[in-house]
């Protein structure tokens, strides 16, 4: 997905990555600071943007077993549970927070794990040492997070600061690779342009 190499041989394509890889690794990096520098309003976000998600997956399991068997009671706890999920963690935020803690360390060891997957991919390339970077630092505040999740009472800035973190690294990983696309989008014109003249 982030490998610009593939588009080596398509020029349009490296520039469009490059452009928006930038793009996007700005973005990334400018939430993950304001995540940083507040980090209990970057909790309740994370809990609250998780809930809603919760709500709508509940309603729409709940219309699809409406639409297409009003009997299958399967579908119907499905629906329900989400959406009493969703609630819960939509009016008690501090225990959604501890809960989206918890849902965020799992993620934070798939993203290390899926991180050096792509830096394994990259590796003869330049910055694949970024996304082992981004692995190693993921897997880190995950065994962190587990190693004192029942045990600290401080879950409202630590999955801000996780979170803030998390988006920082990859946006200046992003950041990174979309300067390596246009940098080779801009080496490939040029050797056009040297080969034509």
């Amino acid at each position: 997905m982030w490998n610009y190499q593939l588009y080596a041989n398509n020029k349009e394509l490296l520039k469009k990555f490059g452009k928006y890889s930038l793009i996007a690794g700005i973005i990334f990096a400018l939430i993950g600071i304001a995540a940083i520098i507040y980090p209990i309003y970057a909790s309740l976000a994370t809990a609250a943007f998780v809930s809603w998600m919760m709500v709508l997956a509940g309603v729409m399991a709940g219309y699809f077993t409406f639409v297409t068997d009003k009997k299958d009671w399967w579908g119907w706890l499905k629906a329900f549970v989400l959406i009493a999920v969703g609630l819960l963690i939509l009016f008690y935020p501090i225990s959604g927070v501890e809960t989206v803690g918890l849902l965020l360390a799992i993620y934070l060891l798939l993203d290390g794990f899926g991180s050096f997957a792509l830096a394994s991919l990259r590796k003869p390339a330049k910055g694949w040492w970024l996304w082992t970077l981004n692995g190693i630092l993921s897997i880190i505040l995950a065994i962190i997070f587990l190693m004192t999740w029942p045990f600290v009472p401080a879950e409202m800035w630590l999955v801000g600061i996780y979170v803030g973190i998390s988006l920082l690294v990859d946006g200046l990983v992003l950041i990174f690779l979309g300067a390596g696309a246009e940098k080779a989008a801009h080496e490939e014109n040029s050797n056009e342009n040297g080969a034509t003249v």
